[in-house]
């Protein structure tokens, strides 16, 4: 192994991948965690970390999608220099010939104009540095890599960084299955940080589909590590990795999970395997057991006093016609305004023209994306 420092060893520094219009948020919740040096950007968090500090953010962020450490930054004119500038990286020092990787890469206003040739160009240097120094090369894999690189190139400034969670931190590892359309974790664990909940009055969401919102209230609530069912984290690979204290900050973390009172966390569907998907689920996560799940449409529910509900109504695209859509927001702003006296509803529409159709004055909003889909989180009050 060579002495070679890269630039995260150098400075400290790091950067966290958020979706848009939560920096902010993700930027608190870096704080909380031990980060320093905290600088939002659009769509991302610069900062700066202790390896133990470091070690609990990859394992418990719930905001952030991904935590970069950067290993080189470099003008970049040419797909020839970036060639020539990543054959000179150790990258024995992170990756082994038996280990696999892959290349996730952006570019955006620089002379290298395709992201996938950029990809390519990287992946050369690599393969070709270990047939340079070791007479053979590791294989490339997008589906299950070891390793994943970031490629980041804007106005012809590179930086190449190592993921240091492998994939993107969204997918916990208890959706074995989903329904249709469903909310991404980190976008439903914004939900619920949005909405205001304290983890003491009751959370229902009569939309469960496939138990998102409920496992991640239950993450927050509980405080389970955000990363407690994934065993392979990329930042395994760095060359300053200790095992050691990694384990003290998994064994940490897992001892600190509290229980769920029981009744705290409630949902309900009235698809019947919907709610199967969802009760198998939240059954993967420590206390999934104690959220309490039911088959009925929301119409057939008791009254909800005194609670905060948190849902993902079904929208156009999911019901494949807008004003059936429109028609059941209608129902359901009804429903909550006669039925739900002293909650708080946060509801996301993945259709910003539904928002309009509710009959409620949010007390606050913000638009977020769902995937692709351009949405918006709004808070309703019930007096």
């Amino acid at each position: 192994m060579t002495t070679h420092l890269f630039l995260y060893q150098q400075n400290g520094g790091y950067f966290a991948q958020v979706a848009e219009n939560l920096e902010g948020e993700a930027a608190a919740e870096l704080a909380g965690l031990g980060a320093s040096r905290l600088n939002p950007v659009h769509r991302g968090v610069y900062f700066s970390a202790e390896p133990a500090a470091l070690y609990r953010i990859v394992l418990r962020t719930r905001l952030c999608s991904r935590v970069l450490a950067p290993l080189l930054h470099f003008k970049c004119h040419s797909s020839k220099y970036l060639y020539k500038t990543a054959l000179a990286l150790p990258w024995e020092d992170l990756l082994s010939l038996e280990q696999s990787f892959m290349i996730n890469a952006r570019v955006s206003d620089s002379k290298i104009g395709h992201s996938r040739y950029a990809a390519l160009r990287l992946k050369d240097a690599i393969v070709d540095r270990f047939q340079q120094h070791c007479g053979a090369r590791p294989d490339v894999d997008r589906h299950r890599p070891d390793l994943v690189f970031d490629l980041h190139i804007r106005r012809n400034q590179a930086v190449i960084s190592l993921d240091l969670a492998g994939e993107s931190l969204h997918r916990r590892g208890y959706r074995r299955e989903s329904g249709e359309a469903p909310i991404q974790e980190t976008l439903a664990a914004a939900m619920v940080d949005f909405s205001g909940w304290d983890g003491e009055k009751p959370l229902v969401d009569p939309f469960c589909g496939s138990g998102t919102i409920l496992a991640e209230a239950l993450i927050r609530r509980a405080e389970i590590p955000a990363g407690f069912l994934r065993q392979h984290f990329g930042l395994m690979h760095l060359p300053d990795f200790s095992p050691r204290l990694w384990q003290r900050t998994r064994a940490e973390a897992e001892a600190a999970i509290k229980t769920l009172p029981a009744g705290l966390i409630t949902g309900s569907d009235r698809d019947k395997r919907a709610v199967r998907i969802a009760r198998g689920n939240l059954a993967l996560l420590p206390q999934g057991d104690r959220v309490e799940l039911r088959v009925s449409p929301f119409q057939e529910l008791s009254v909800i006093s005194n609670s905060v509900i948190i849902a993902n109504p079904p929208y156009g695209v999911r019901l494949g016609d807008r004003g059936a859509a429109a028609a059941l927001v209608r129902e359901f702003g009804s429903f909550l305004k006669h039925r739900c006296t002293g909650s708080t509803a946060c509801l996301y529409f993945g259709d910003r023209q539904l928002l309009k159709e509710i009959g409620l004055r949010p007390s606050r909003k913000k638009n977020l994306n769902n995937g692709g889909l351009e949405g918006v989180v709004a808070c309703y009050e019930m007096y």
